[in-house]
Order: C-alpha cells, then structure tokens, then sequence
C-alpha cells in the first residue's frame, strides 16, 4: 500500500494557526501600540495623578490603539501584494494567509466604529482628535504613503495627534514647544525606518513600496541631520522652563542628557551592519525600544527624573 506525501511544514502550520486567535492579535500589530504611549505626555508633564485624568487618559491610550489597529489591517489589506514579495513583511498575519481578508475588514470596521462611538461618548475634544487622526491615516494609506517626503510629515502629524488626545481627554494644555519637539522626533523616527528599508532593500532586494525609489541614503542622511538639529533645539527650548512657554519649571533640562543620548543610541543602531551582533532594525521602532537595553534603560532614566523634579515641584522643593 503506497503511503500518501507528507503535507509540507509551512502549509500544516497554517492550517494549524487558523485555528488559533494568536494570527488575529498578531494582525492588531499590539507591539506597535508603544507609539500611543505618547497620549499620556499631558497628565506626566502636568503631574496630573488624580484618578479622572488617569482614567481618561487610559481611555484615549485605548481608543488610539484601536484605531491605529484598524488602519494596520486596512494597509495590510490594501498591501498584501506588495508585502507577500517583501522579505520580512511577507510573514505578517494576512500576506501569509493565516487572517482572511474578509474577517480583516470585520475587525477594522469594527475597531475603528468603537474608537469614534466611545471617543465623541466622552468629549467632542477627543472624539474630534480621533476623526482627524483617522482621515489623516485614510490618506496616509491612500495616497500619502507613496508621496516623497509627505509620508514622513503624515507619520510625524500622527503623533502630534495622539499628544493633543491626550491632552483633550484630560482638558490639559500642551507647551508648543513640546508639541514642536514630538512633531520632530517623530519626523527623526520616521526617517530612520525609511534608511533601515532602504538599505534592507539593497541588500536583499525584492519588490518593495514604491515611494522608497524617489528616496536615497544620501538625502536621508540630510533630512535626518536637520530634524536632530530641531528635535535638540525645541526640547531645549521646553526643558528652559516657563519662561520660555516650556515646561513647569527650568529643572527639566537635567533630562536633556538622556535625549541626547537616546538619538545618538539610536543613529548608532540605525548604521550596524548585519556583521554586528547588536545590530537592530530600526525599520522597527518599536522593537528597537522594547529590544535595546539602553535605550530601554535611558527611557526609564528619563521618566524616573522627570517624575522625581514634578514631585519635588508639586512640594515646593523646587521653583
């Protein structure tokens, strides 16, 4: 009797996970929610610990992390050509099949109805914040993402965006010059992921986005020098204190270190070579700040000074 062909791994795997909710989490892209942390700048800088402001802004930190979950599956959905010839988005939830196109659109849909309905439920401020955060990701995925240079503004604008949920969910007010400086740095982020794809792309090659063609290392190189330069400048600026429209008080600028050395950490990881045992893809951003032991320790660094001068501010210890 002639034995039937073993069924080839990757085909049994799937079969396998399609059984498992473990694609369908996968497919939300939860290690990407780590960008939305930025809601909670308002009650930290403010010093806000009441229970409401906490409470509110864990609800926008909530609502903000589904609706960017529902424009990952609506750009996996709207990429899945693209991502099955890429060498690592290929593996991701829907190009590989293991989440069905038709149960992708379900959950966005639903993810995204939710956000709005509990966003306007609690304020129009915040309800408004998520509208705009949306029709901004609506044109991201339809047209800016392929625009030179505008896909980078359009990823910064996002997280300015997810500052002021913060701040409507807890009626605080934000320092330009923190608004400026989160503009920046998400600018300096965004370039760094185009250079990581840039050069995985030249050295596996593959079909890729077709806004990588119109960029070069060379003019990312520029921009990211100038957008350091600003991301400097306008923390600076804020950590002066109220003088200056900044922060509550000029102590801040002892965190500056920790800034300085979080961009230069990360520049240092965006150009290791894969001959380099601690080399990280800063294609990822978020792995990069979950992965990477000192820019862990510097981010904890930070927010450990930063609460220490607002807790020696909110006794009077300090001007």
């Amino acid at each position: 009797m002639k034995t039937p062909p073993l069924e080839p791994r990757v085909e049994k795997a799937q079969r396998t996970s399609n059984h498992s909710v473990v694609p369908y989490v996968m497919a939300l892209r939860p290690h990407q929610w780590t960008k939305n942390l930025v809601v909670f700048a308002a009650p930290l800088f403010a010093f806000s610990i009441r229970f409401e402001t906490i409470l509110a802004s864990l609800l926008a930190f909530a609502l903000f992390c589904c609706v960017s979950s529902s424009f990952y599956l609506i750009n996996d959905i709207a990429d899945v050509k693209d991502d099955r010839a890429h060498p690592v988005k290929c593996k991701r939830p829907i190009a590989s099949g293991l989440v069905k196109i038709p149960i992708a659109v379900l959950m966005a849909g639903s993810l995204l109805s939710s956000a709005l309905f509990f966003g306007f439920l609690h304020s129009t401020d915040l309800g408004l914040t998520i509208v705009s955060y949306a029709a901004l990701q609506m044109a991201y995925n339809l047209r800016l993402k392929r625009m030179v240079i505008l896909d980078v503004i359009a990823i910064s604008v996002g997280f300015v965006l997810r500052a002021y949920a913060g701040a409507n969910s807890t009626q605080i007010k934000l320092s330009i010059w923190f608004v400026l400086c989160t503009a920046m740095l998400a600018l300096f982020l965004g370039i760094e992921k185009r250079k990581a794809e840039l050069r995985l792309l030249q050295r596996k090659g593959g079909k890729t986005r077709s806004v990588l063609r119109k960029y070069s290392l060379s003019l990312l190189t520029r921009m990211e020098s100038t957008v350091v330069t600003g991301t400097v400048l306008t923390y600076a600026l804020w950590s002066a204190g109220p003088k200056l429209s900044g922060a509550s008080t000029p102590w801040m600028v002892a965190t500056l270190p920790f800034v300085l050395y979080g961009v230069f950490r990360y520049q240092l990881l965006s150009e290791l070579t894969d001959d380099d045992p601690d080399r990280h893809r800063t294609e990822r951003p978020d792995e990069v700040l979950l992965t990477d032991l000192p820019i862990l320790l510097t981010v904890l660094c930070w927010v450990a000074t930063v609460f220490t001068i607002l807790l020696l501010k909110h006794n009077d210890l300090i001007q």
